[in-house]
């Protein structure tokens, strides 16, 4: 710790809240797996960070060794440099032949907030609903190849079926290298989005054949300039 730093202790609400359990310990990156490089525990707060001599070639991420969740809810908090690119991961799997690599669900986080809060599948179907976007994934044919039905970095077949507000003004409740409030309620193939009590995206996955229902849950670092971010008070409760 650095002289004059104050480390984060969650707050009793934070930490008695019904049927949560904290999995991250405060101290140490007990229960997590990831290359040291990039992750470390520092006054409080896990905190990944790529520096000039660390640049990444592919995403990195941290792992949670606790299990695979299928229905949870998780809170946490995240700060993110202006030039960051990251992301909670779940409903994962390893991704092969890419060193801590995961392929699955993102809820996106990014230092400018021009995605935080978005539902992007990393590594499969990119984007599944931008910010204030309710969406329904339409069934896709077990013949179908992933890279025909992407376009522009999002899924062909995603259809917006309402929309949860304008995308500008809910950028504007998000807090710019501050620490923001991420919440996941991830339920059957429905799986919502929130930052500081706010609903950013919903998806409703009807696509059989690409959806998961259980997977690792991670954090990620992604390639790009330097950046840091970090996380606390990562509590889960499974349903």
């Amino acid at each position: 710790m650095k002289s004059g730093e104050t480390v984060y202790v969650p707050s009793a609400t934070a930490t008695e809240e019904t049927g949560f359990v904290s999995i991250f310990d405060g101290k140490s990156l007990e229960g997590w797996k990831g290359d040291s490089t990039y992750w470390r525990v520092e006054s409080g707060n896990i905190v990944g960070e790529i520096t000039p001599e660390t640049i990444l070639q592919s995403n990195s991420f941290l792992v949670w060794q606790g299990g695979e969740p299928a229905d949870f809810e998780l809170k946490l908090e995240v700060n993110i440099s202006k030039d960051g690119n990251s992301g909670i991961n779940y409903r994962s799997e390893v991704f092969p032949g890419v060193p801590n690599a995961l392929r699955g669900y993102q809820a996106d986080i990014d230092g400018k907030n021009s995605y935080t809060g978005q539902n992007y599948e990393e590594r499969k179907r990119t984007t599944l609903a931008y910010i204030g976007q309710k969406t329904t994934i339409e069934p896709q044919s077990p013949a179908g190849e992933l890279g025909d039905n992407i376009e522009g970095n999002a899924w062909k077949g995603l259809r917006v079926t309402e929309e949860l507000g304008d995308p500008d003004s809910l950028r504007r409740l998000m807090k710019s290298e501050d620490w923001n409030a991420l919440h996941l309620v991830v339920k059957g193939n429905v799986m919502k989005h929130y930052v500081n009590g706010v609903l950013i995206s919903e998806v409703v996955d009807e696509d059989t054949v690409n959806r998961r229902m259980k997977g690792l849950l991670g954090i990620q670092v992604h390639v790009g300039p330097p950046m840091q971010v970090k996380f606390r008070n990562i509590r889960l409760k499974e349903l």
